[in-house]
């Protein structure tokens, strides 16, 4: 019988309910309750890629990077294309100046979903890593766009002066 709440859902809803609730201390950047929430939800559903990239971008963000990376491995176990996993070994490639690994795991990031404008960023500022500032350029172009379509200007601004410089690369 303690089978039968599970098969109707009621755990992927609780689960649900903590993961709502750690990104809502996400946002109000209260790392330790989104992080004690996000577990709360992966003990209900442990499978659930989703949750563990969640728990590794957390990770990230409060620089516990062993742990971060053990999550995001476990997501992209279990799905390949887990979008936050993929973008998250890429920062963490990025960040080691591991700048193919960072550039596969952003592509399989944006693979995955085309409209995060962070995704864009990375991809350009990585091929500008490269010495690939035309193909920097044209990835920042999208950025901007999607950057101005959420109404993002702190990220708008920034997208714009990389544009400018790297115009600037491009004529020498």
């Amino acid at each position: 019988m303690a089978r039968l709440p599970v098969r109707f859902g009621i755990s992927r809803y609780e689960a649900d309910e903590y993961y709502r609730t750690a990104l809502g201390h996400y946002r109000k950047h209260d790392l330790s309750e989104a992080i004690l929430n996000i577990n709360y939800a992966l003990s209900l559903l442990p499978n659930s890629s989703e949750y563990h990239a969640t728990r590794g971008f957390f990770y990230l963000e409060d620089g516990v990077k062993d742990r971060a990376e053990v999550d995001f491995d476990e997501a992209l176990r279990r799905n390949a294309f887990e979008v936050l996993a993929n973008y998250g070994k890429g920062i963490m490639a990025y960040e080691r100046k591991d700048w193919k690994e960072a550039l596969a795991y952003f592509m399989k990031a944006w693979a995955a979903e085309s409209t995060r404008p962070e995704t864009f960023y990375y991809i350009a500022m990585t091929h500008h890593r490269l010495h690939e500032n035309e193909k920097a350029k044209a990835w920042m172009e999208q950025a901007r766009a999607l950057f101005e379509k959420a109404d993002d200007k702190p990220h708008l601004r920034d997208t714009e002066k990389w544009l400018s410089e790297f115009d600037k690369l491009i004529r020498k």
